[in-house]
């Protein structure tokens, strides 16, 4: 079977370190923190006090405010980041035909602050149910693809992918899967999250899955740094356009990169904790290189999903160093997490923004806050550490994992 080509040709960005793309990628250049106290809640009595939250935003200047009432918040930075691609795709939407672009989104929660409030406030009351009306819509997860579609009048393919961490790579490679096809010709996909909420931060402290380094938010976020004691969880949204190349080529879009392929596994090992010989994660980057067809070899650089986490980030990097073998030494690693925090289920879409502005530069972002060398990493391989490094850059690769042992790994190709 034939596949047709796929393309990027339009990004967005909502982030803890910068509000749109351009303004994201100048943080991730530069190792920008996006770390610091919690602000959207009273977290004096939690066991972690900060989060990597987004800032200066004010939804009103782009969403008008009777509309963004009826949204939860991780619905209206799907619409801000959707928002910045389609514009930058040039797409005209006067033009194209709408029946023929989809909207596929990834979350892992959904309207988490929508459902704490509504729940809290009916337990201050007597009893009585006074709901929102808007209630239900606002909390489900789906809710985002659908009011992107709503506000463009896109009429193809729509829903959202829910695979925890993952969630958002997988929603990118059903887009691309769709298109390459031929049952889309273009499509709005990516992901958002915004999980600053008390029960999500009360939940994962429970788990003693965050970092609790309350005395120094800023570089609490410490991939691969032997002290790192957990994620910080951020908030925000990441949106590609993905389009058929002859679809592309004939309006005379310009193009950031081609996807070439898409892959998954599961670690069939546990609800919380990664596969401690990494096989799940090494399954999905096999995958994702099969389905693109190309050697290990030339993959250039890898955007880890690198959490921070003391079992994560080891076995991602044994599981690079057994498919990648000698080549893995040759790559660039890095963690973007350790600027933006885990944006969870809208994770993989920042990356796949950052993967892709890496290549457009040629230059791969740092993994920052690397302090003190952790001898269970093998100190080979070049992490990044602390600063961007220029190098060539053609084929760059970026993971995704997820409690549940969900993997997706996705694959970008200099164009």
């Amino acid at each position: 079977m034939s596949f047709k080509r796929v393309v990027v040709t339009g990004i967005g960005a909502l982030t803890p370190i910068g509000n749109t793309a351009p303004e994201y990628w100048e943080g991730l250049k530069n190792g920008v923190s996006g770390s610091d106290y919690i602000t959207k809640f009273d977290a004096e009595k939690f066991r972690t006090r900060f989060a990597c939250e987004i800032k200066n935003f004010d939804v009103n200047n782009f969403i008008p405010r009777q509309e963004a009432r009826k949204m939860d918040a991780f619905a209206q930075y799907a619409i801000v980041a959707s928002d910045e691609a389609i514009k930058d795709s040039g797409l005209d939407l006067e033009k194209v035909d709408k029946n023929k672009i989809g909207v596929i989104w990834g979350s892992g929660i959904g309207g988490l602050r929508t459902f704490e409030d509504e729940c809290f406030n009916f337990a201050k009351g007597d009893g009585t149910p006074k709901f929102n009306p808007f209630f239900i819509p606002k909390m489900i997860a789906d809710s985002a693809s659908g009011v992107i579609s709503i506000r463009h009048g896109f009429r193809g393919v729509n829903y959202v992918t829910v695979s925890a961490c993952s969630s958002a790579n997988n929603a990118i490679i059903d887009a691309f899967n769709y298109i390459r096809l031929g049952r889309l010709k273009a499509c709005v996909t990516g992901g958002s999250e915004a999980p600053v909420t008390i029960a999500s931060v009360g939940g994962f402290t429970a788990l003693r899955a965050m970092s609790e380094r309350n005395d120094d938010p800023k570089t609490a976020s410490r991939p691969y740094d032997k002290d790192r004691d957990g994620f910080v969880v951020g908030e925000g949204s990441g949106a590609l356009i993905l389009e058929e190349y002859e679809h592309a080529v004939a309006r005379g879009a310009k193009i950031y990169a081609e996807m070439i392929g898409g892959g998954f596994s599961s670690d069939a090992y546990h609800i919380t904790a990664p596969h401690p010989e990494g096989y799940g994660a090494l399954l999905s980057m096999q995958d994702a290189l099969d389905d693109a067809k190309i050697k290990p070899e030339e993959v250039d650089y890898i955007n880890t999903h690198g959490t921070s986490t003391p079992l994560g980030d080891p076995q991602e990097l044994k599981a690079i160093v057994e498919l990648f073998g000698e080549h893995a030494y040759n790559l660039n690693i890095s963690s973007t997490k350790s600027m933006t925090g885990h944006l969870l289920g809208g994770a993989g879409a920042v990356e796949a923004v950052a993967s892709i502005l890496a290549m457009q530069h040629q230059l791969v972002p740092p993994t920052i806050n690397h302090v003190t060398e952790d001898p269970i990493v093998d100190n080979r391989l070049n992490l990044t550490l602390n600063q961007a490094q220029s190098r060539k850059i053609d084929v760059v690769l970026s993971n995704g994992f997820g409690f549940g042992g969900h993997n997706a790994t996705v694959i970008f190709r200099k164009i």
